[in-house]
């Protein structure tokens, strides 16, 4: 799957099969399910579970709870938008 087939799987009614725990995350928060995509990250216990859990609460609005979870991932906190971040994230974990 590419970029612009995974965009395009978020006017599916469900989930994609074979969508890495990431990806997962992505799906559900490009859908504006963002306690689905939370649910999923904090169940990611690695750094990429923290990149993850860091963008969520970035876009939650919890900046300082966000900034823990970028320095947990090993990640400066980005300047560019929320999704333009989205998009990075996407292009890292397909």
């Amino acid at each position: 799957m590419d970029y612009e087939q995974f965009v395009a799987s978020l006017q599916q009614a469900s989930l994609p099969a074979g969508l890495s725990p990431e990806l997962q995350v992505l799906w559900h928060d490009g859908r504006g399910d963002w306690t689905g995509a939370h649910n999923i990250a904090q169940d990611i216990n690695d750094r990429n579970g923290s990149w993850l859990h860091a963008y969520l609460h970035r876009k939650e609005g919890d900046l300082s709870n966000a900034r823990y979870w970028y320095h947990r991932a090993g990640k400066n906190e980005p300047s560019v938008s929320l999704a333009e971040e989205w998009k990075l994230l996407v292009r890292a974990f397909l």
